[in-house]
């Protein structure tokens, strides 16, 4: 892509008095990197005269019950956060490109996407760092990129999506600030429970894993996959015993679309690390990301905005089993990683994640992911992965007036492993999948991804 020229950046701030007030963040915000969250919001053709205009005035509006949005972050002891809600504002950006969006291709290049999202200062004190960032380009063809940045210590996905959307239900006119679903701030629901008690789980989620040195029908795809995950069983039945989730997986349900795809992609990556090399012995895990909204016996509200999501990891595999056996054995690892997040291994992480004193070990300053399966500054032969699924995410709900994207998706993968599910803009129940793997390694994953379906 061509240089892209920023023509103003201007603050947002709510439109109507908003809460003075410090909100403590739960663990589970804690535990974040202090990052963003980037996603693209594409739209292909409108008229881009009276979009900053409403983009901006619905923004102010939508701060108003949204108020945290424009507040700031503050460093405490432990290296831990608060939420100071000042009112401060959301930076808004103005930007245009001379091209059109085929210059973008497929959204696939990060240097080009890069310029379509705001850049980030992290040296500046943490104070003055707004916590929500627009930057929105127009085309020469018509089209137009909003690009967001939204401060991953501040909310999850589901909480980041829900305000995208009330946001969007607003610039169209169809909401105000008023019949929006109302937020909850409340971030006690995901706090250590007073009288304190010890985790009753070894939680190796939170311990870095080993690194070794060194179209068609979609809705066919899919549907194989799935039928391939349910038509054998693993030769190996390790199940996990020190998670109450037994008595579930002793009464199995078919595996899901997510269940089947994420075993697929786990299985078909170490395929492709495995060209050339004998690492049949090497131990491979998958790190997923749980939201835990309805796995609580007191379930958390639908409007909770904040972060409602925790990480879970497989069983250790190896190359070796995890390449011989059929889909169900990977798909059955990844459904025992989501099932064993039950209330009373939340409750345990929390409490794990409250029992240091500092917790800027579980960050990392160059992702918006946690550390466990980054690969810092070069490639060292990583053999896991990190999966986030948005396939239940209404992700192309953003319409600001001028229709549906045209194309949702996150700005860029910042390690190798690192991978999003994501569904198909069209409902035809197509399904993206964006990974990030060494350069020798894409080629033989996508070979072996489309002639294992």
């Amino acid at each position: 892509m061509e240089s892209i020229t920023i023509h103003s950046s201007s603050t947002i701030i709510p439109n109507l008095p908003t809460p003075n007030l410090t909100l403590s963040l739960s663990e589970a915000d804690q535990f974040r990197a202090w990052a963003y969250s980037t996603t693209v919001y594409v739209y292909k053709f409108l008229d881009a005269a009276v979009v900053v205009d409403t983009l901006k005035s619905s923004l102010s509006e939508i701060l108003v019950p949204y108020y945290p949005f424009a507040g700031r972050l503050r460093l405490i002891v432990g290296s831990r956060f608060e939420l100071h809600c000042c009112a401060a504002g959301a930076l808004f950006i103005e930007a245009s490109y001379g091209g059109t969006l085929d210059d973008c291709s497929d959204f696939t290049h990060a240097d080009g996407l890069r310029k379509l999202t705001p850049k980030v200062d992290y040296n500046s004190p943490i104070e003055d760092v707004p916590l929500f960032v627009v930057q929105v380009t127009r085309f020469s063809c018509g089209g137009l990129v909003i690009g967001l940045n939204v401060s991953h210590t501040l909310v999850d996905g589901v909480s980041a999506i829900m305000f995208i959307n009330s946001w969007a239900s607003i610039a169209r006119g169809e909401k105000t600030a008023k019949s929006i679903l109302q937020p909850s701030h409340d971030r006690n629901v995901l706090q250590a429970q007073k009288p304190f008690s010890p985790p009753r789980f070894f939680h190796y989620e939170y311990h870095v894993l080993p690194f070794v040195i060194g179209c068609s029908d979609y809705k066919e795809q899919v549907e194989k996959l799935r039928m391939r995950a349910n038509s054998s069983n693993p030769t190996n039945q390790n199940i996990e015993k020190s998670v109450d989730v037994n008595e579930v997986l002793l009464q199995p349900s078919p595996y899901s679309r997510y269940e089947s795809i994420t075993g697929h992609i786990w299985v078909c990556a170490s395929k492709a690390r495995n060209i050339n090399n004998d690492k049949s012995n090497l131990s491979t895990m998958v790190q997923i990301v749980v939201n835990v909204r309805q796995r609580l016996r007191k379930p958390i509200p639908k409007n909770f905005c904040g972060n409602a999501a925790l990480i879970s990891v497989t069983l250790q595999s190896n190359f070796g089993e995890l390449m011989s056996q059929p889909l169900s054995y990977s798909a059955k690892k990844i459904r025992e990683a989501s099932w064993k997040m039950t209330d009373e291994y939340v409750t345990s992480a929390i409490d794990f994640l409250t029992t240091h004193e500092d917790i800027c070990w579980t960050r990392t300053s160059s992702s918006s992911s946690s550390s466990i399966v980054q690969v810092r500054n070069t490639y060292l032969g990583n053999p896991n992965l990190s999966v986030v699924s948005w396939l239940s995410m209404p992700i192309y709900d953003a319409d600001f007036g001028w229709g549906h994207p045209d194309y949702v998706g996150p700005l860029m993968l910042d390690c190798d492993g690192e991978t999003f599910i994501m569904p198909g803009p069209n409902n035809d129940g197509s399904i993206i999948v964006a990974i990030q793997l060494h350069m020798k390694h894409m080629e033989d994953f996508k070979k072996f991804f489309y002639e294992d379906l």
